[in-house]
């Protein structure tokens, strides 16, 4: 059984009603993996935006692995010291991440937060010195868009997670660098220029497979529909989703 952990902020636990790119990958790779499969983490809850807590289940479709370490607000700073417990416990093969907004708009510049990469890596290695990251750069977001020293931070950072993650690759415990789809827009793609809406949890969870399948041949391409058909809703389900 491949465990996958999904570990990130806002964009990654999603919000109530929403489906979440979590969702998205997992119907991915039942279509794609030829293996047993499943997503593990910590927490299972989405973020409810009227009481601003992560107490909600109302996934828009519930029927998945819904385990995860995400939260609103948070980022490599709060989750370095929470993803060695997280891995042992759960025995995550495969860390999913998505970090670095966070900590940029409030806690530390580009190079601190390169230093909080490598403190993350760390502490999952000592956990399972085999576990497999996938690290995917901070997206494209309105603050970036409207406030150009951000978005020269968010540039460095981006830069220095590429190196870092060439830096840290070895052959027990690699480590890919995932690229978002060019197309990625956050005005189409999002319903605030920040968070997912359907079509930017597609492209998130393309990011990550085919990361996956380029990087270490798992799973296939991400298959997508064409803007004017959108992406598909329906994937098949192999019993071993179930």
């Amino acid at each position: 059984m491949l465990r996958f952990m999904p570990v990130g902020d806002s964009m990654t636990i999603g919000s109530a009603g929403e489906h979440t790119w979590r969702y998205r990958l997992w119907q991915h790779l039942c279509a794609e993996y030829d293996g047993p499969f499943t997503l593990v983490g910590p927490r299972e809850t989405l973020h409810d935006r009227q009481t601003d807590a992560p107490t909600s289940h109302a996934y828009a479709d519930p029927d998945f692995p819904r385990g995860h370490l995400a939260g609103w607000g948070e980022g490599w700073h709060h989750m370095a010291p929470l993803i060695g417990e997280a891995v042992r416990t759960l025995r995550a093969d495969v860390l999913l991440v998505s970090l670095g907004l966070i900590d940029l708009g409030f806690y530390t510049n580009a190079e601190q937060t390169a230093d909080n990469v490598v403190s993350f890596v760390t502490e999952a290695r000592a956990a399972d010195r085999r576990v497999h990251l996938v690290l995917l750069p901070v997206i494209p977001n309105i603050r970036a868009e409207a406030d150009p020293d951000f978005a020269v931070q968010v540039t460095r950072f981006n830069e220095l997670l590429a190196k870092a993650a060439a830096d840290l690759d070895t052959p027990a415990s690699p480590v890919l660098l995932a690229t978002l789809p060019p197309s990625y827009d956050i005005h189409t793609d999002t319903y605030d220029g920040t968070h997912p809406n359907a079509n930017g949890e597609h492209k998130i969870a393309e990011a990550f497979a085919e990361a996956m399948h380029q990087g270490w041949e798992l799973g296939g391409p991400y298959e997508t529909r064409s803007p004017e058909r959108g992406f598909g809703e329906t994937v098949t389900r192999d019993i071993k989703c179930r």
